[in-house]
Parts: C-alpha cells; structure tokens; sequence
C-alpha cells in the first residue's frame, strides 16, 4: 500500500508548497489592515512548507509518472488535504470553535458551496474574510486546473489530474496543444472576468475589501459573503444586478468564453445548446415564479417580485449561493423549483456545481428517441447536439451518473434524518451541499445557518460537498475493491 501511494503523495508535497504561497495573500491583507491574524496565517504558511518539506524528503525515492489511477487519488487526497490546512487558520484564530466547524467552513469555500457555520461576519478580521473568500475563488476553477497551469515548473504532468477534477462530460477537450497551455487560458479568461467585476461593485459602492472579497466568490459561484445579512446588508439594486451577471458568466463553460474571446464574437454562446437552454429555463422560470408570487400577495407589486425572484433564482438556480432575501419564507413549490435547477442549469466545464445542463439535454433527447423507438422500432434516429452525434457509450454514462446523483441525495437525505433533521431541512441541505449551493431550507435557510447542525451532520454535509465537487465517481472508485488491484 505503502508503495503505491509513495508517489502520489510525493507529488501532493509539492502541490503543498505551492497552497502555502496561496497563504502569503491573507497575510498581506492582515498586515495591510493591521489586524491580529497576521501571524495565525504566517504560521500556518510555516507549518505547511515544513510538513511538505518533510514528506518530500521521505517520498522522494518513490518519483515516477503518475497513471490514470494515480491521477484520482491524488485529486481527492489534495482537496481533503487542503481543506485541513485551509481550516487552520479558522480553528487557531476562533476562540472556543471546534476543528468539525474549522474544516466545515474550509471545505464549503474550496468546494464552493458557501455554506457557513460562523457569525458575527461583519466583525471578522479582514484578513480572515479574505481568506474564506479567496477559497471560493481558488476552488472555483478548480485547484488542480491552477495546479496543471504551473505543474511543468515543478516537474509533473497534469493531463490525469485535469480529467480527474473537470466537470461534464467532455473531459478530452482541449484549447491548446498542452494541457498546461489550456489550464493557462481557463485561468487568464477567469482572472479576467474577477477583475471586472470587482470593479464594477467598487463602482456600485461597495469598499475595496467587500468588491474584492465579492468579486471572487461569484465568478468563483461560492455564495460566501463578508456580512451576516448576505447581499442583503447592501440593499443595492446596482449591486445585485452585476452579482447576478456575474454569476451567469461563471455558469457558462469557459471554453465558450475562451472562443468568444479568440473569435471576438457571441457566437460561441449562441450555437451551444447548453447556454441556450440555460437561459431559456432561467427565464422562464423567474418570470412564472414572480408572477405566482405576485399573484399569491406575496410581494406588493411586480418590481419587487421579479428584482427578489430574479436574484436568487439566478444564484441558486447557477449553485452561486446568495440570497438578498429570506426565500425559506416562500411558497413551497417555488422554492424546491429553484433548488431543483440547480442540479440542472450549470454548464459543463463552469465554476457550478450539479448535474450540468448537457447532461440533462442528453437524457431528454435520448428519452425523446427512446419513445420514437416504440413507435417505429426499425427507425436509424441518431443523437446530435451542437452538431455532434452522442455515443450509445456517452449516453448510457450520463445515465449511470445520473442515478448514482440521485441516489447519492436520497441517501443523504435518509442519513441526515436519521441523525435528527425533518425531511425538508435534510432534503435541500443534501440537494444545496451536491449541487455546490449553499443555503437550503428549514434551519439551514438564509435565516438560519449550518451552525445549529450537530457535528455529525456537518461532517455528512462536508462529504456531500466533496462529493459534488468531485463529481462522485471520482471518490467512489477509490472504495472498490478493483481500484487497488494491480
């Protein structure tokens, strides 16, 4: 056993240097603000170069290309390895917090999730409020997408990586010749798009440190914000209108963004289906549900419905996270709506979360062909979407995956009851922490948070997140037996 995990934590020991670096950013904010993490975040940096160091020492024998195997397991090992030194800060700094709510909170912000179990935001040190922030950030392009962009200066190749922690179903393509170059446009597009945002909340009225902060959380679609109230502290229209955009952006493929970019054209988004169907179903569903509540009096003209609606159908829908509203208070079936599209509305190869819209056209055309089958059973019906044929194979992968999605939310639902939550509260917490979105209902609503769950429940709530992140396969195979087989 020894022997075949040598080398993939040799290769995670270098990763590890380069996640300290990543820690010198809230020790500048901390020294910039002159607040009292400084040090918590030094040391931190410190204990992460020694242990690396340390490790790298023992390990270095074993060096060798990794394989395809080798690939997911250090996916997962690095994530759960840097959510336990990302909680560190939190758990030396928090007086009285326990290390479940540490490693809670650094989960959700590297998963993007954005589930909290802290209060009293608004009094954080800044230096720790960007460091919950900059996780949403990293973890939204995916820290082995920033790992592959620089792995050829420290010696690895990153093409299994890549595939282990991309979403969607099209793990094979490429935008340059060199998975380096290709994770170095994802990374130049998402910079991009950070920047311009943060500037436009600067612009809004937001403070540099809340633009900065916000800006990364929503292209990075984590949900976290630096106050208690969420957006709704700013009861900003302005405000609410660029995060909505934002999130929009960071819910579209950045391979899309990238041929926008290259072709100076919309035309990229106009020929995916993927975009399209987004779009449409975000529309229409914000339009129904503001007017039903407008209809039901539930806000007291059509501006209001829609402006509440509108957001956070569009952050929840996308696996975003904020809310500028208390949606818990909403009419049942409006709510479970939303929190049903986000399984669906995130693009493929996005910062969201979710099943991603591609798959879900896949199962609705093939079902679509299926039903034609039964009608004309010697009919040659072919599967196209965006002009390419989908494979009986690819078609049949979206359904395993499907199903085991699925049933990974009604298993978590049923152990999330058994530990005491009601149905409707285990329900949208399982379905917020795969999808990535954070918020769900009942205690774990925008009026309430994950701290009122019992330690047991968020460590569940923790391992959904990973989960979904990962997109399940790619922790579940590391539990079978084959896996470890030579």
């Amino acid at each position: 056993m020894y022997y075949k995990l040598a080398p993939i934590i040799h290769v995670l020991s270098r990763l590890g240097f380069v996640f300290s670096l990543l820690l010198l950013a809230p020790t500048f904010v901390s020294y910039l603000y002159q607040d009292a993490a400084f040090w918590v975040f030094a040391d931190t940096a410190a204990a992460t170069i020694c242990a690396s160091g340390i490790i790298w020492l023992i390990t270095r024998s074993h060096q060798r290309e990794l394989r395809t195997r080798d690939g997911f397991t250090l996916v997962f090992l690095l994530w759960v390895g840097f959510a336990v030194v990302a909680s560190l800060p939190f758990y030396w700094y928090l007086p009285g917090i326990s290390y479940t709510d540490a490693f809670f909170e650094a989960i959700s912000g590297l998963t993007t999730t954005g589930a909290t179990v802290f209060t009293n935001l608004d009094s954080f040190p800044p230096s720790l409020n960007f460091w919950r922030h900059l996780l949403n950030w990293v973890g939204g392009m995916g820290i082995i997408v920033l790992a592959v962009a620089i792995l050829p200066m420290i010696g690895v190749g990153g093409t299994q990586l890549f595939k282990a922690e991309i979403p969607g179903i099209h793990k094979d393509s490429k935008l340059a010749p060199r998975i380096s170059q290709t994770a170095k446009n994802l990374w130049l597009i998402y910079v991009f798009f950070t920047l311009i945002t943060c500037l436009a909340l600067r612009l809004a009225g937001m403070s540099w440190l809340d633009a900065v902060c916000h800006a990364m959380s929503c292209i990075g679609l984590g949900g976290f914000s630096t106050h208690d109230q969420n957006i709704a502290y700013f009861d900003s229209v302005p405000i609410e209108m660029i995060l909505s955009v934002g999130s929009i952006i960071a819910a579209i493929s950045f391979t899309n963004h990238y041929y926008a970019f290259r072709q100076r054209s919309l035309n990229a988004y106009r020929r995916d289906s993927e975009v399209r169907v987004m779009i449409t179903t975000l529309i229409a569903s914000i339009i129904a549900c503001a007017l039903y509540l407008w209809h039901k009096d539930f806000y007291p003209d059509w501006s209001h419905a829609l402006r509440f609606v509108g957001f956070n159908f569009i952050s929840i829908g996308l696996a975003n996270g904020y809310a500028n509203t208390d949606f818990a208070a909403w009419p049942l079936p409006v709510s479970l709506w939303m929190f049903f599209l986000a399984n669906i509305l995130s693009n493929a190869g996005s910062a969201g979360g979710g099943l991603k819209t591609i798959r879900a056209i896949v199962l609705f055309k093939f079902s679509l062909r299926e039903m034609m089958l039964l009608l004309h059973p010697n009919a040659v019906h072919t599967v196209k979407i965006n002009g390419m044929h989908i494979a009986e194979r690819t078609a049949m992968t979206v359904l395993v995956f499907t199903a085991v999605y699925f049933l990974t939310i009604i298993f978590a639902t049923f152990a999330l009851m058994a530990t005491g939550l009601d149905f409707v509260t285990a329900l949208t917490a399982a379905t917020a922490c795969i999808t990535n979105a954070g918020p769900g209902l009942g205690s774990v609503g925008p009026a309430g948070s994950y701290a009122e769950l019992a330690a047991v429940q968020k460590w569940l709530c923790a391992a959904v997140m990973l989960l979904g992140r990962l997109e399940i396969f790619t922790v579940f195979m590391l539990f079978t037996p084959a896996y470890w087989r030579k």
